[in-house]
């Protein structure tokens, strides 16, 4: 039988951010389509059709894995169409990523608000081409709903003057960090539903073989419904699986960054990003920064102070330096208590599912995948499923449940690629002709205007930006 959600339970997420309270980063004046009024549990037909055949109606949320979820499918031209370049200005600047410039822009073909997000300086050195390269192949990769992807890539100019990639997204409407700064309520069933889709985001991600490495609330557009998408993955990479390969140490803002890079260690996994998800749970929780340091040494020392002085063992990884300022100084005992002081949604629970996350040794760190199977999670997984979801639909009897909750990547991503790009011309042939042939059989492919006072707006406040915000690039 169908799973029937009770009616007791009252929206909680309906008008999260109304209006310009947030100075949204993300922000749709004209979204398309029906959003869900809130976290209600009674479901909505809202979702794919049922299919033909017998479907699965179970009676509770259980986690599982593999399988696939639903995303945007792209349109299809008719045969009789001939493509031709549609062009499109952009509208107003709503955000800057690791390494480039992000404004709202109007789809011509349908009209439809979306992000239009500039790569510039992409062909300066071997290094920006193979980190561009590896970010557009990701967002054409990927194929989950809590993480952002390329709706469509912009057709490049003749391969002389190719020097800049443009990358269509979907447009949400905030991000995580100003919901957390904002006066809005942010209850207990807020939290559930986006610490349980980020941990989703962050299963697939990590079972494709990615690490993001800088995953923080400003990472984490949000909409009003309440639906989350991880994004910017402009300092993501491939899992190393060679522990003597080293490791570039430039990764996450400090306030969310792991103990063990913070100590100088030269090789890393997906634990990283459990642990930033761990200071964004308490982030929410607190309403505040759990770690808030002027410098990475102060960073480590506040970490030691909830943590305690780890053993020897949690620090074999650490550089000399950072080992003797951790042994030279007097020992800590943990004080992990005081997490039940963030709010009064710090539950046995949910300090319970944090302490796993913030755990000093990153051998017995939590995973993403465990993490979603704790019970402080349960809430937000029906919630999410039951009215959100775009893997699940409704239909008379009740609703109708996907068979995998906390779907995985299909299939590892390669970047076997990298090994064979040798020099920026070969990259930029190589990126070219990916643009190209990922643009075949697609919809009528979309130019800018170079001539329009907005594109030419969008030329200098990407060149500022530029000159203000330098990263040290990974090898």
């Amino acid at each position: 039988m169908a799973y029937h959600a009770g009616t007791g339970r009252q929206p909680v997420c309906g008008g999260l951010f109304p209006g310009s309270d947030l100075g949204h980063k993300y922000f749709c004046a004209e979204p398309t389509g029906a959003a869900p009024a809130g976290l209600s549990a009674a479901p909505t037909s809202s979702g794919p059709a049922a299919p033909a055949g017998t479907p699965r109606h179970p009676a509770a949320l259980g986690g599982g894995t593999g399988g696939g979820a639903a995303v945007p499918q792209p349109h299809s031209n008719a045969a009789s169409e001939v493509p031709s370049p549609a062009e499109m200005e952009p509208d107003r600047p709503i955000g800057y990523g690791a390494f480039g410039v992000v404004w709202s822009v109007t789809d011509p073909r349908d009209g439809r608000k979306v992000a239009l997000k500039k790569m510039p300086n992409v062909f300066q050195n071997l290094v920006s081409c193979k980190r561009v390269f590896r970010e557009l192949r990701m967002l054409c990769f990927f194929k989950h709903d809590n993480v952002l992807s390329a709706l469509d890539i912009l057709q490049p100019p003749q391969i002389d003057c190719f020097e800049e990639i443009y990358v269509i997204t979907e447009l949400m409407q905030s991000d995580l960090h100003k919901v957390i700064v904002s006066p809005q309520p942010l209850t207990t069933d807020h939290i559930k539903v986006f610490l349980y889709q980020i941990l989703r985001g962050l299963k697939y991600l990590h079972s494709a073989g990615i690490l993001h490495r800088d995953i923080k609330p400003g990472n984490l557009l949000v909409n009003s419904n309440c639906l989350l998408k991880i994004c910017d993955f402009g300092l993501a990479r491939v899992e190393e699986p060679d522990p003597s390969r080293h490791m570039t140490q430039e990764v996450v803002t400090q306030y969310y960054r792991a103990p063990e890079v913070l100590m100088g260690s030269r090789h890393y996994g997906a634990a990283i990003d459990v642990w930033s998800v761990g200071c964004i749970f308490a982030e929410m929780l607190g309403r505040r920064i759990l770690f808030q340091a002027q410098s990475p040494i102060q960073q480590l020392d506040l970490i030691t102070d909830l943590l305690g002085t780890p053993p020897l063992s949690a620090m074999v990884s650490a550089c000399e330096g950072a080992r003797a300022h951790i042994l030279r100084g007097p020992h800590k005992p943990p004080s992990l208590s005081v997490l039940y002081m963030l709010s009064e949604g710090a539950t046995h629970e949910a300090v319970h599912l944090l302490c796993r996350m913030l755990v000093f040794d990153p051998n017995k760190r939590i995973s993403g995948s465990d993490a979603l199977l704790h019970p402080y999670l349960d809430e937000g997984r029906l919630r999410y499923h039951t009215c959100m979801c775009q893997c699940c639909y409704s239909v008379p009897s009740g609703r109708v449940y996907t068979r995998d909750f906390e779907p995985e990547a299909e299939r590892p991503f390669s970047h076997s690629y990298e090994q064979s790009l040798l020099s920026v011309w070969q990259g930029k042939e190589l990126i070219h002709r990916f643009i190209t042939e990922h643009q075949q059989g697609k919809r009528v492919p979309l130019c800018i205007n170079p001539q329009s006072a907005a594109f030419k707006t969008f030329i200098r406040s990407t060149a500022w930006h530029s000159s203000k915000v330098s990263r040290k690039e990974e090898r």
